[in-house]
């Protein structure tokens, strides 16, 4: 029998890094890289698929949204299967079947095929994050969580950030199935370093299955992931098919909610709802992951299309946000030692609203280097919230819980990036319409400021009409993002309340060992 890594020693026993430790870490490491990665390379891999598979726009969606949907309907499936059959099994069973889906959609030949190999990814692949983080944090003492889950979160970070960049190099250089098989040695390598290294944790066969509970959460996830999907497309609620599916979200979410609190054996344990630390550390969270992939998502449009830089310069101009975070994320991992984890938090949501604010101040002359130096700033702000506010939002849940809590966590977390991203984009598109109908209505012959502009912006030749919508789009569009930004400001303000009622843990309070021999 292999050597399996043994439990985190108790916090009065000297913790020494081993070599087993540290390699179970990186294996931990590249399963979730491997699954982040897939979330986001075939974003950029989407037209070439298009064409190979002869599909429409609208047919050729369902390649992402299949996988989002099963993703989020599975995830709060990991406390169960974790408890019912181990966490070991379920780690080496979601990181196989993985990579052996992915290896099946790069071989598929039809969009049927291709969409039901994405379903098989993302129902494997739910699994993997909420897991990893879960035996992270069992493997270290807690006095060693910060620079652990540090240098976890570090890899979660970079794997969406260059999911595109290496997408779009596999596709360009050699085919859109690179883009899944790339996944094939990085399966190889987890599943190597699972299997040797770590053991398995308790297990108890009479588990009770709340089929219910989790039929109830599941339509009310699949419900909500839909919609956010295609309510863009569809022009929201102007859709039958959009009315529909948040009907049956809010129903369904409701009845689970009634369900998990009446239940004798509900399918989400109340206790960890009960812990008010978990629920404010949870909301606060989704409202940080909200504003920022949402921004994240809509700021690439607003350089290349408002400020006319091309793709590869506004990469580079975004790059600061990155590095802003990584390097503020190794300090977090030492000022946690000596400083109140929630002082950081607020320190980071005060940075990370200050830098929006800052932004709902940009006009079209804004300059690249402002925009790299805010962007820095930002980054900053981001690495001083994420590691303190995941240490504290499990300072005070119990360790049998916490695989459990890490799935929904994960869970809001993919949920908060789906609403953001939504968000933003339809609030921005339709203020940008208002916008412009504000600003058409002071463009008349008689306006004396119209007078004093460019000879080009006129409305005498068509060539200065065309001129002049073109600038009344460009400033309607920037009065959007503005007008975004200043929204997103006040959401960080406001998660930013709750912080100082978060409670820290007990110093020396040994954590309960969950990994146990095999």
């Amino acid at each position: 029998m292999s050597q399996d890594l043994s439990p985190a020693p108790a916090p009065s026993v000297p913790f020494k890094l081993t070599a087993k430790t540290l390699l179970l870490t990186v294996a931990l490491m590249l399963a979730t890289i491997m699954q982040l990665l897939d979330a986001t390379i075939a974003n950029v891999a989407l037209p070439h698929m298009q064409g190979s598979m002869s599909a429409s726009q609208d047919q050729i969606t369902w390649v992402l949204t299949s996988y989002v949907v099963v993703a989020g309907i599975c995830t709060p499936l990991t406390g169960y299967i974790v408890r019912r059959y181990g966490r070991k099994r379920l780690f080496l069973f979601s990181v196989v079947s993985f990579t052996i889906a992915s290896m099946l959609c790069g071989v598929a030949q039809s969009l049927g095929q291709i969409v039901f190999f994405r379903v098989l990814q993302g129902a494997s692949g739910s699994f993997v994050t909420p897991l990893a983080q879960a035996i992270i944090m069992d493997i270290y003492p807690k006095e060693k969580h910060a620079p652990a889950m540090a240098a976890w979160s570090i890899g979660t970070l970079i794997a969406p950030i260059m999911g595109p960049t290496i997408g779009g190099y596999l596709t360009e250089t050699f085919s859109w199935r690179w883009a899944f098989y790339m996944n094939l040695p990085i399966g190889i390598l987890s599943t190597i370093g699972v299997v040797t290294l770590l053991s398995e944790s308790k297990r108890d066969p009479n588990t009770k299955f709340d089929l219910l509970g989790f039929a109830l959460l599941g339509t009310a996830i699949g419900a909500l992931q839909m919609m956010l999907d295609r309510g863009t497309t569809l022009d929201w609620f102007s859709s039958d098919e959009i009315i529909i599916e948040a009907l049956l979200a809010v129903l369904a979410f409701y009845i689970f909610m009634v369900h998990m609190f009446t239940a004798a054996h509900p399918f989400l344990s109340r206790t960890a709802f009960k812990d008010p630390n978990y629920v404010i550390g949870l909301s606060t969270g989704f409202v940080v992951i909200l504003v920022m992939f949402g921004t994240a998502a809509i700021v690439p449009t607003m350089i290349q299309s408002l400020l006319g830089y091309p793709v590869i310069t506004a990469g580079v101009l975004l790059m600061p946000r990155g590095l802003g975070t990584f390097c503020t994320m190794l300090l977090a991992t030492r000022l946690v030692r000596s400083i109140d984890a929630r002082a950081l938090i607020l320190a980071g949501l005060a940075i990370l609203a200050t830098t929006l604010w800052w932004m709902s101040e940009f006009t079209l002359d804004v300059s690249d280097q402002l925009i790299m130096v805010n962007g820095l700033f930002q980054g900053f702000g981001m690495g001083f919230i994420f590691l303190p506010l995941t240490m504290v939002t499990f300072a005070t849940i119990e360790p049998q819980f916490r695989t459990e809590g890490t799935s929904i966590f994960s869970l809001v977390r993919n949920l908060g990036v789906a609403i953001g991203v939504s968000m933003d984009s339809t609030l921005l598109a339709r203020s940008t319409q208002e916008n412009h109908a504000e600003l058409v209505a002071h463009i008349t012959p008689f306006n004396r400021a119209l007078q004093t502009l460019a000879p080009t912006l006129t409305t005498h030749s068509v060539q200065g009409v065309v001129a002049l919508e073109r600038e009344i789009n460009r400033q309607a569009g920037m009065i959007a993002y503005n007008d975004l930004f200043r929204l997103s400001t006040c959401m960080v303000v406001v998660a930013g309340l709750f912080v100082p009622f978060m409670r820290l843990s007990k110093k020396g309070a040994p954590d309960e060992p969950l990994i146990v021999e095999a």
